[in-house]
Order: structure tokens, then sequence, then C-alpha cells
């Protein structure tokens, strides 16, 4: 059976969304941009010998609609490779990363692109606004008590103890404060959290480590742009604990210990073991196994937990066999009773920093986790690397590589 390997791995700068210098990017430019520099990446590969391209994309629908992934592959001069958009919302480019992985080990290709793009900047006008029209009314009384908490001063009240139906539209803020809740965590060890993850990326920006994996773009003005929007120098907990709430009058989650709204695209080359060695590429990795996993849309932020545990079981591992983890950062309410629940050592979690400093463009942070994975275990000379998430809707997903 084939092993499926990355063998480049490639991603734009990520801007601010509406007022960052992405802003003015269209998301398949953005994207064609990334799959274009992986596939440069790799000099031996002719770009028509690609099986197939996974775009992942976590809204998309307006500029990010009509098959994102055909469109940029045109875009590409490669007319003839087909393309498939699709969304697991934030971990929608963890899943086209598992797509190639299992199309590898069945034996039905050789060669894949696994990408991810959000530009939250090009989102429709009033797609706010319309987002009520779509819900589906079985989930009123569900909204109405998510609208209620948000006002503050009510407990999260678990829908499974009383088979209540929850709430699937939920915004990812109120689930971080019903996790909060949950968990009894305080406002102070958030915001540790949230300044450890700028402190961590304003070191690894000044040690030269995230300009290794990040490739400048150039915008429509001529711009080039070549940093995250997001990292902010000399970020101390007494700054950051003036900060109000933002979700709730009476919670914990702030803009000091959760991600921004983001614009950015990443890409990786995944290729059989077998055909790299045709081309004499070394890979920079091996895909060990991946795990996905659902629970309460309200308590989303728990997502990694059992994905991470299934992912590896899959692998035949403990979390003692892991070198370097990534979680995603959408909020410290989310990340830090994860990485307790799964015993992960504080000192390999997240080590140049997270999204809360360099931002979270949904359907991108997949694919931006693995490059940074990638770079992070050459840099810290480390093997193995555990990449998840928690995910909008209620799931959790979770990818292990090697570093080879």
């Amino acid at each position: 059976m084939p092993e499926a390997v990355i063998v480049s791995a490639a991603r734009t700068p990520i801007g601010r969304a509406n007022k960052g210098s992405l802003k003015d990017m269209r998301p398949d430019d953005l994207a064609a941009f990334a799959i274009r520099t992986a596939l440069e990446k790799v000099p031996a590969l002719d770009p028509h010998d690609v099986d197939d391209v996974y775009l992942g994309c976590g809204l998309p629908g307006g500029e990010s609609g009509f098959n994102m992934a055909r469109v940029v592959n045109v875009l590409n001069g490669m007319d003839d490779v087909p393309g498939a958009t699709l969304t697991r919302y934030c971990a929608s480019s963890v899943q086209t990363t598992r797509m190639a992985f299992h199309a590898i080990r069945a034996g039905e290709g050789d060669v894949f692109v696994s990408a991810g793009v959000e530009t939250v900047s090009r989102y429709a006008k009033g797609t706010s606004d319309h987002w009520p029209d779509t819900r589906n009314p079985v989930f009123a009384d569900a909204v109405a008590r998510t609208e209620q908490a948000a006002q503050g001063g009510q407990q999260w009240h678990d829908p499974r103890q009383d088979d209540t139906i929850p709430d699937i539209y939920i915004a990812m803020g109120q689930t971080a404060e019903n996790v909060a809740q949950l968990r009894g965590l305080s406002r102070q060890e958030l915001d540790e959290f949230g300044v450890r993850s700028q402190n961590l990326a304003e070191k690894a920006i000044v040690d030269g480590f995230w300009e290794r994996e990040i490739s400048p773009v150039t915008t429509p003005d001529g711009t080039v742009v070549s940093a995250d929007d997001g990292p902010r120098a000399g970020v101390t907990l007494e700054a950051v604990s003036q900060l109000d709430p933002v979700f709730r009058p009476d919670g914990v989650v702030t803009a000091g210990n959760c991600c921004a709204l983001n614009d950015g695209a990443a890409a990786v080359v995944v290729m059989s073991d077998t055909r790299a060695a045709e081309l004499g590429l070394t890979p920079l990795a091996r895909i060990v196994a991946t795990g996905v996993s659902a629970l309460s849309p309200e308590i989303m932020g728990l997502g990694p937990v059992e994905a991470t545990r299934r992912a590896l079981a899959n692998a035949g591992m403990s979390i003692v066999d892991i070198d370097l983890v990534e979680i995603n950062e959408a909020f410290a309410a989310q990340v830090v009773p994860s990485y307790q629940d799964l015993g992960i050592d504080i000192d390999r979690l997240n080590v140049n920093g997270g999204a809360i400093a360099v931002g979270h463009p949904f359907g991108m942070t997949g694919a931006r986790l693995q490059n940074t994975m990638l770079n992070s275990l050459d840099w810290h000379d480390k093997s193995t690397g555990l990449v998840t998430m928690c995910v909008g809707g209620g799931q959790g997903m979770a990818l292990i590589l090697e570093r080879m």
C-alpha cells in the first residue's frame, strides 16, 4: 500500500479582514497564488500530472463560489486538472489533505493538491444580515436560547440533559463562553494564554521562523505583503486584562484571547511515496493518520479532544509519542481545556504562537497549520507533529505528521 507524503507547502501572509493588507485580493486569485507557489517548489513535477485539486473554504459563496477549485485551476493554466471545493468550516483544508491521503492509500492517484482559502473581506455585503433567513425554523427555540444567553447572567444549559435540540447556528464566540462556563475557566488564565500566543509569535518573527513559510503576495495596487498582520510586539497581561468582553457583558472572551477575522490561503502538495521516489524527491513528511469527531454545536471548542484520540488510535500512538502540537487558537477558552484533557505538555504546544496572534482564515487554517507544523518540525529538529482544531457546527479534526 503506498504511503502519502507531503513534498511541498506554501502559504500567503494572513491579513486582517476588511482593513488589512489582503482586503483587496479575491479569494480565487489568492488560492491560485498559494497553489501555484506550492507546485513551483516541485520543479520535477509537471502540474498537468496532478490527479485532483481539493480546495477547502469555510463559506464558499459569492467570489468563493462556482466550484472555486476549478476556477483556480483554469487561472493557473491547469484546465485539464479536475478540482473540488468543499467545506468542513474551520477544518476544511485538513479535510482536503485527508481526501488526498485516502485517495493515495486506495491507489486511486499519485499526486494531489490540498489547499484552503478564506477572504472574509470579500464576503458578499449583507451576508450576515441574510443568514437568519436561511435558518431551519426547527432551531428557533435553540437560537432564542442562545440570544438570551448572550445578554449575560445565564449559565449554559446542556441540551443533552433534557433532549432539547442544540443551536446549530450558534456564533462561535458564544460557544467559547459556554465552554468557559462548563469548565470554570477564569478570565486571567485565558488572558495569560492569549499573551503567550502573541509573545511567542513575536519571538518567532525576530528569530526568522515565520518568514521561512510565508510567500510574499503582491496586491492589485502593487504592494508586496510579506508578513502576517496579526502579531503584536510587546503584548502584556496588564494591557490585555483591560479589554472588555466581546460576546457577553459578563463573559471572559475578549479580543486579547481569541482570534480575529482574517484573509489568506495555503496549499500542500501530497504525493504517493512511490511517485516521490520516481521524481527523486525527498518528502517533507508522511501523513500518518487522521481523525474526525462530533459533539454538541454549543460546545464545539472541545472538538480537538475526541478527534485527537481517534487519530492517535488510528496511528497506534499515544500523546507521549507526539513531539509538537498545533491546536488552532480560535479561542483560548477552547485550547486550554483541550490541551489539558489530552495531557499535552504546554511546552510542546503552539511553540511559535498561534491563531490568536497569527490569525484564522477559516478555510485556510488547516493548510496553514500543516505549513507551520512542517516548518516547526524542521526548525526544532523534531519528528512527529499533531495538527488539530475545533470546527464550527460541533466537530473536531486531527492530523498526525511524521517528518522525513
